[in-house]
This record gives structure tokens, sequence and C-alpha cells, in this order.
């Protein structure tokens, strides 16, 4: 016997485990906010953290910055991926990090910089990351 699921169903337990995953970065020291973004228009897909933090200006501005450096990248004829870019603001910090299987989205995590641990933030968004790539 085959079971069939509805789509929506589908895609809520998809929304589920985005959200939950992107709760497992709020346990960074230093967490302030995070998303999973469209690189194309920068609409938001899931968020989590700080509902006074405005994810929708921050998050929508940071596409433009990662075709610029795919350009770049593309200019100087390497045959090289991004996996992350750091951006730091006076007290925070902003890591934007490409899906390896879809560079077509990135995960965006701010973070307090005077109480952040920047490696071990790296190595969380990479676990994330992947975890996202495996389901």
């Amino acid at each position: 016997m085959r079971i069939i699921v509805p789509y929506f169903i589908y895609v809520h337990k998809v929304a589920i485990m985005i959200r939950f995953l992107l709760e497992e970065l709020s346990d960074i020291e230093g967490f302030i906010a995070a998303a999973l973004v469209d690189l194309e228009d920068g609409q938001l897909l899931a968020t989590y953290g700080d509902e006074h933090f405005n994810l929708q200006v921050a998050a929508g501005g940071n596409p433009e910055a990662v075709h610029s450096k795919l350009d770049v990248i593309r200019a100087l004829h390497l045959d090289d991926k991004i996996e992350d870019i750091l951006i730091t603001v006076a007290g925070q910090y902003h890591l934007i990090r490409l899906l390896e299987s879809s560079h077509d989205l990135f995960l965006y995590l701010v973070l307090d910089s005077s109480v952040a641990n920047l490696a071990l933030a790296r190595h969380v968004l990479k676990r994330v990351e992947q975890d996202i790539v495996d389901f």
C-alpha cells in the first residue's frame, strides 16, 4: 500500500524543520537573528530571532553583496565558490552562508560582536547549512 502525502503537508514539514534549524543558531552566544533568504530577491523564507531586529531590511540588501562578490570571482577567473561572507558593523557580525546544494538560497546570521565567538558561529552555521542540505 502506498501513502500519498499532500504537497501542503510536505511544505509545512519543511518549514517546521527549517525553523527548528534556525532555532539551533540561537544557542550561539550573542545571537540576535537568523534567516533563510532567497538570493534573487532577498525574500525571507524563514526567520528566527529578536523581533525588534528588522530582518527584512537587513537581509534584503545582502543579495547585492553576494552577486557583487560572485562577479569578482568570475572576473578573476577563479574556479571557486563562496562559502561565507562576513560583514562587520559597529557591535555586530553579519554572516552570509550560501547553501552548497542551492546557490539560490543563503543563511543569514546576525550576532552581537561583543560576546560572539566568530569561529564557533561559522562552525555552527556550516553545520546547520549541511543539515538543511541533507534534509
